[in-house]
């Protein structure tokens, strides 16, 4: 009875300041709810909730955690700082002549954008052309035609050059632009090795005359490295992988110092073929190294072979009831390791994005190193029994161990924010959706704060614009919401003395 008269002395003003009090707290939590999020990664009300009330309720004490998160703070922050987005050259990247544009000729689809022909035109420049190339009429020549945007009058060019001489860049433009087999791109290349030979001889003897000398002779030793690992990589796609193995394995003894060009993950993927791993491991002992530059070939063939010793006995069940062994902790660690570095690769690997054609340059960590590593190493994974099955079990639980935000990395430098802009002037995005890092979802009090926010914002709208009828409603949905109350106060009216129920009220 008394909480009906108090209803109705109540006015429309006060449902107004009501809703609109209502309104403007839940904005300012979801503000701040949001502002905590952006800033740490999780919601304020949740992480005092986990914080201070679950050990309350005999829950586990959460300090292990933020002092693990302390440690990676202070671990990341004597990392190095690595430049974000610096495009690589492919040291996988494909034929032109042989293997793009009969990809071409088959789909009429385009696998190379003109950013990724771009940069390498500019590589060509900077590799296969020096200051004195107008000494010689075939240089000269060449040195505009890798300036040549249209094919064709490269190839021209190219031909124009041989007739003048025996000139190793021309062969190598033809090799690769030409040439419509791998087998004549082979041949090719083995003429550019007799030229280039020659030039670099007689650059060798000559390169402490003069600054004109050295940069000639740095030119003919870039020339002679390309020619030499691309021959070993026409063995390779010809079945003769041995002999592949064996040519790069003399062209780094013989040139050590040109890391540039990456051979070591040509090698690696030749072993793979052969099922060498106690050679590929080898390889990874050398170059997976903390002051080397990491790739996902090395970080995922560190994988596999962490994940053969253990996938093919590997069971989910199995696991979950008795806990990971040390070796199958370790493998997991290392695929962790490996999704982090690349987040993208375990969708093609278990072949749940379709892959396309590998661009000629890559982004370190992005989709476009992702497509490269799987394009040629999907085969590798797929002979290794239960590889993939242990992939698929574990990557995902990659992204719970990394901190939040992405300023803050876990075993490498944070992801780059640029990575998928930059991916995107790579990849043909026509026919291929390109894939990025991904996104951690808001918390439930975020969303049900911002719900919160705007339903009381709507209540006070509708309650100053409709105060008579808005009045009636809150009062019968007030007096429903009472009924029950009402009724349990009539209920103990009725059975208590009301003496005693006079004292209780005065109370």
């Amino acid at each position: 009875m008394e909480v009906s008269m108090f209803l109705n002395t109540l006015t429309p003003k006060f449902y107004v300041a009501l809703t609109g009090t209502s309104s403007l707290i839940s904005g300012l939590i979801l503000i701040f709810e949001w502002w905590y999020f952006r800033k740490y990664g999780t919601s304020f009300i949740e992480q005092v909730s986990v914080s201070h009330l679950r050990p309350l309720l005999g829950g586990v004490d959460s300090s292990s955690p933020s002092n693990s998160n302390a440690s990676n703070g202070e671990a990341d922050s004597s990392r190095q700082s690595v430049s974000e987005c610096k495009v690589w050259r492919n040291p996988l990247n494909l034929f032109r002549g042989a293997e793009y544009n009969r990809y071409t000729w088959v789909t009429g689809r385009e696998p190379l954008t003109y950013y990724d022909m771009n940069l390498s035109a500019q590589d060509h420049q900077t590799f296969f052309t020096c200051d004195s190339d107008h000494l010689r009429p075939a240089d000269a020549i060449m040195q505009k035609a890798w300036r040549e945007r249209n094919p064709q009058a490269r190839i021209s060019a190219a031909h124009e050059a041989l007739e003048l001489e025996d000139c190793a860049t021309a062969y190598i433009l033809l090799a690769e632009e030409e040439a419509t087999t791998i087998m004549e791109a082979e041949r090719l290349f083995k003429q550019a090795l007799k030229a280039g030979e020659g030039c670099y001889r007689r650059s060798q003897q000559l390169q402490h005359h003069g600054t004109q000398y050295e940069a000639q002779h740095r030119r003919d030793t870039n020339v002679l490295v390309y020619i030499k690992r691309r021959l070993a990589m026409c063995s390779r796609k010809l079945g003769r992988t041995r002999e592949a193995v064996k040519m790069m394995r003399d062209l780094m003894k013989e040139f050590p110092l040109l890391s540039m060009f990456n051979i070591h993950e040509n090698l690696l993927e030749s072993l793979l073929e052969l099922q060498n791993y106690a050679d590929v491991q080898a390889v990874l002992a050398k170059y997976d190294d903390i002051s080397l530059p990491k790739s996902a070939t090395i970080c995922y063939t560190a994988a596999l072979l962490k994940a053969r010793a253990v996938s093919d006995k590997f069971s989910p069940e199995a696991a979950s009831r008795r806990g990971l062994s040390t070796a199958e902790m370790n493998a997991v660690e290392a695929i962790h390791r490996a999704v982090e570095f690349n987040p993208h690769v375990p969708k093609y690997l278990l072949e749940m994005k379709s892959l396309i054609l590998p661009p000629e340059h890559i982004l370190k960590r992005g989709d476009s190193e992702a497509i490269a590593y799987a394009f040629f190493h999907l085969q590798h994974w797929k002979r290794v029994e239960g590889a993939l099955n242990l992939l698929h079990c574990t990557w995902e639980g990659t992204f719970r161990m990394i901190p939040y935000p992405l300023e803050k990395g876990h075993l490498f430098y944070p992801y780059p924010i640029c990575t998928e802009t930059a991916d995107r002037e790579l990849l043909p995005t026509v026919f291929h959706e390109v894939s990025v890092y991904p996104k951690k979802e808001l918390p439930f009090f975020i969303l049900f704060t911002a719900g919160l926010c705007s339903f009381t914002a709507m209540l006070a709208l509708l309650t100053h614009q409709f105060p008579e009828l808005m009045g009636v409603f809150a009062k019968a949905f007030l007096s429903t919401l009472f009924a029950p109350l009402n009724f349990i106060m009539e209920k103990v009216e009725s059975i208590l003395p009301s003496s005693l129920w006079h004292q209780l009220t005065r109370i």
